[in-house]
């Protein structure tokens, strides 16, 4: 299985501290350290380049670039493009807001027949119109 782990489930695990985590939150952090260790967790450029963004410290972005490394990445190809404008049009057309991004994020994650990890509402929205998956920690089902 592969899950695109989306920008803010990265940030809640590497930038929060654990103390200051809701137990919805925890979860998704739990689920993302599983994820890690299974070798599941996926990454994007877009989420690579959220994720490395706002680091001030030298050192900490060129040590968090290289762990980023490790990871398994979903390369981005035209044809993806193409798909995120047509996932685009078909949530306007059902009178959902979209951002490019998120849009891309779902072809991606379509193309490779990954499940999506994020905090982000607006994915369970998309999931009713795209054929793209959720993927929520088993432990909080209230977690979206």
């Amino acid at each position: 299985m592969i899950v695109l782990v989306d920008t803010t489930v990265w940030s809640l695990a590497l930038r929060r501290r654990r103390s200051a985590l809701s137990a919805a939150e925890t979860a998704l952090v739990e689920e993302w350290t599983r994820l890690v260790q299974t070798g599941e967790a996926a990454l994007a450029g877009p989420i690579r380049q959220e994720v490395l963004s706002g680091i001030r410290d030298a050192k900490a972005f060129a040590g968090l670039q290289e762990q980023l490394g490790n990871f398994r990445y979903l390369v981005i190809v035209p044809s993806d493009y193409d798909r995120a404008a047509a996932f685009f049009n078909d949530c306007r057309a059902a009178g959902i807001a979209a951002t490019p991004i998120d849009m891309l994020l779902c072809a991606i994650a379509s193309r490779h027949d990954a499940a999506i990890l994020t905090t982000d509402g607006d994915f369970a929205l998309y999931a009713e119109h795209l054929p793209i998956r959720l993927h929520l920690p088993s432990r909080s089902p209230d977690v979206a």
